[in-house]
């Protein structure tokens, strides 16, 4: 069992979301507040559906797994009410990228979210699939629909949601939350620092005795119980459902609004700090600003374009 167990643990480290460089290209940008809003906006869309646990806890009672569900009830009732404290530290760094108030109530979760979102909507909405109600990109939503799951009672969908939680506390334990911590107080763009009352979302789940340390042991020990043979399958398929569509969010927000990593590598354009950058190999210059590149000929390349261009192969535009 032990050897199932680390096995499935190594290979969700080795998928491709789980060292994924969108935060580490966002201390490396350096990004303006507006797009820092609606990073924010994405990321905080997505987390809050990782927070209930709908029937989940209650389906793995009725199907004799009760040590199992009083694991993940601990993390269900840990993450309960982080809904605010995440708007309040994304409002207090996108202040602190503006360096004014653009937020003068950052304890107004409401407020802050709808100004989040006012900035996606700004930068993103002209994106295939971005739904304008909720300001969210069709990737969040489905990155968001891998915890829908949990609102059913049968045995394999119970299965498959231990895999889910299992890659979702793997990835926010050992990516997201070390990647925020990353971007937002270690790059020193902000001049935050996680003593700062506003800070206290990213406090609270950092570090050895934080609270996705603890959630990761959780998942890890609930699921290490039930697989084998016959539950495998479903373990995984939940695991792979969660990375495979988390992964290509972070593709998206990557390339839309920070302009590294996956664009500079797969269409030739190499970006610097404040969105100036060269089609590799030439003296053409491109600016990258809000989502858009820009060549010195005049011609605006939409990020749709971009985005499009990561899936087939490099156009005459781009030359390398």
């Amino acid at each position: 069992m032990a050897k199932k167990i680390d096995a499935l643990v190594e290979r969700i480290r080795n998928h491709r979301c789980y060292n994924h460089p969108v935060f580490q290209h966002w201390a490396q940008t350096g990004p303006s507040n507006e797009v820092v809003g609606a990073l924010f906006h994405q990321i905080r869309s997505f987390c809050d559906a990782t927070r209930p646990g709908g029937r989940f806890p209650e389906a793995l009672r009725v199907h004799q797994l009760s040590q199992e569900s009083t694991l993940i009830q601990e993390i269900v009732e840990s993450e309960e009410n982080h809904g605010p404290e995440l708007a309040t530290m994304a409002g207090y760094i996108v202040n602190r990228a503006a360096g004014r108030q653009v937020f003068t109530e950052l304890y107004d979760q409401n407020a802050v979210e709808a100004g989040l979102k006012e900035f996606s909507d700004r930068l993103l909405g002209a994106l295939p699939g971005y739904e304008a109600e909720t300001g969210l990109l069709a990737q969040t939503r489905k990155a968001r629909s891998a915890f829908d799951g949990r609102q059913e009672t049968d045995r394999e969908s119970t299965i498959r949601n231990l895999g889910t939680a299992l890659a979702l506390e793997m990835i926010s334990n050992r990516q997201l939350i070390p990647g925020e911590k990353a971007c937002l107080v270690d790059s020193e763009l902000y001049g935050a620092s996680l003593e700062d009352k506003e800070m206290h979302y990213l406090l609270e789940h950092w570090g050895e005795i934080g609270a996705e340390r603890q959630h990761e042991e959780n998942a890890i020990a609930a699921v290490g119980s039930v697989l084998n043979e016959d539950t495998e399958e479903l373990i995984v398929e939940g695991a792979d459902a969660f990375l495979n569509s988390l992964v290509t969010l972070w593709d998206v927000l990557d390339s839309a609004l920070l302009a590294s990593g996956v664009l500079p590598g797969r269409i030739g354009v190499d970006v610097v700090r404040g969105g100036i950058g060269l089609v590799r190999g030439t003296n053409r210059g491109v600016r990258v600003l809000a989502g858009r590149v820009h060549d010195d000929l005049g011609v605006r390349l939409d990020v749709r374009e971009v985005v499009a261009d990561l899936n087939r192969p490099r156009s005459s535009r781009w030359r390398t």
